[in-house]
C-alpha cells in the first residue's frame, strides 16, 4: 500500500508539472513564506505594440521594484555590452565564412544599415544580427521593457537586473561562432524575407498570450542559433534566475518582467518557482 501510495504521489505531481500552462502573460507569485505577492510578466524584445494592459500597470502599483532581465537604467549598460561584443581569440567573421559568402554579408549589411562587414568582422556574428531587428518590422520598433521602465520610473521605483551584461553576453560564446556566422548569411541570402515572417508569427503568438506557443515556435524555428541552443538561451539563465527571484520577492514584493520564453516548459521560471513551493498563478 505504502509503495502504491508512492507511486500514485509521484504521477500525481508529475502530472501538475507537466499540465500545460493557461493563456497569459501576467502571473502572480504567492504563497511559500512571502508576505506580498510579487509578480512575473512575460516581455517581447521586438514588437509593433508594446502598450502594457491595465492589470499589468496595476501589478506595477502593487510592487515596489522592477526586475528585468539586465538592468537597462544603468547608465553604463552600453560601454559594458562593448566589452563582450568581439569574439574571443582574434576570431574573425571573414574567416569563419567563405570568401562570397562574406560578399553577401557585406552587401547586405551596407544596403540595410550603411556599413561594411569588415568594421563588425571581429564581433559575434549575432550581435551584428541584432542591429538589423529594427529592419524586421513593418512598423517603428517598440519594445515593452522600454514601456515597464517609463511607468517604473514614474512611479519613482528602482529598476534592476537579474543577470549582469557579462553573464548575458557570454551565452554567446558559448554558441558556436560558426552556427552564428551560417544564421548571418541565411538571413543575407533571404534579404531578411524569412526573418520578417518569423518576427511577424511570433508577434501574433505573443498577443494571443500562448506561452506555450512561443517555447514550441523556439524548437521548431529553423534558425539553429535558437532551436540547438535553449540549455543555454533559456534554461541554465532560468535557473540562475530562481536564487536571485526568491531572495529578492522575500526582501519587498517585486515586478519580474523576462522574455515570455523563459516562462513555459518544464524548465521554465514558472514551474521552476512551483517547484520552490510557490503559488504562481495566471492573472487574468
Amino acid at each position: 500500500m505504502k509503495k502504491f501510495l508512492i507511486t500514485f504521489l509521484t504521477l500525481f505531481t508529475g502530472f501538475l508539472f507537466s499540465q500545460e500552462l493557461e493563456k497569459s502573460l501576467l502571473w502572480k507569485i504567492s504563497g511559500n513564506g512571502l508576505k506580498k505577492d510579487s509578480y512575473l510578466f512575460g516581455t517581447i524584445h521586438i514588437t509593433c505594440d508594446a502598450s502594457l494592459e491595465g492589470n499589468i500597470v496595476k501589478a506595477l502599483e502593487n510592487t515596489d521594484q522592477l526586475y528585468l532581465e539586465l538592468d537597462m537604467d544603468e547608465k553604463s549598460m552600453q560601454m559594458q555590452m562593448m566589452k563582450y561584443m568581439m569574439m574571443k581569440d582574434g576570431v574573425k567573421l571573414s574567416n569563419l565564412l567563405s570568401p562570397q559568402d562574406f560578399q553577401i554579408v557585406d552587401e547586405f549589411l551596407k544596403k540595410n544599415i550603411n556599413m561594411s562587414a569588415k568594421m563588425f568582422d571581429g564581433f559575434k556574428p549575432f550581435m551584428i544580427t541584432t542591429m538589423l531587428y529594427p529592419k524586421m518590422l513593418d512598423c517603428p520598433f517598440q519594445s515593452v521593457e522600454t514601456e515597464l521602465m517609463k511607468v517604473t520610473k514614474n512611479q519613482n521605483k528602482e529598476i534592476y537586473g537579474l543577470e549582469t551584461v557579462e553573464d548575458q553576453m557570454k551565452v554567446f560564446d558559448t554558441i558556436p561562432y560558426e552556427i552564428q556566422a551560417e544564421e548571418l548569411v541565411k538571413m543575407a541570402k533571404s534579404n531578411l524575407e524569412k526573418d520578417k515572417a518569423e518576427i511577424g508569427k511570433m508577434m501574433e503568438i505573443y498577443k494571443s498570450k500562448d506561452l506555450e506557443g512561443m517555447l514550441k515556435m523556439m524548437d521548431d524555428s529553423n534558425n539553429k542559433i535558437t532551436s540547438e541552443n535553449q540549455e543555454v538561451l533559456l534554461n541554465n539563465r532560468n535557473k540562475n534566475w530562481i536564487p536571485v527571484m526568491i531572495k529578492t520577492m522575500k526582501e519587498k514584493p517585486t515586478f519580474f518582467g523576462v522574455g515570455a520564453g523563459h516562462l513555459a516548459g518544464e524548465e521554465g521560471v514558472i514551474k521552476l518557482l512551483r517547484k520552490q513551493g510557490f503559488k504562481v498563478e495566471a492573472v487574468k
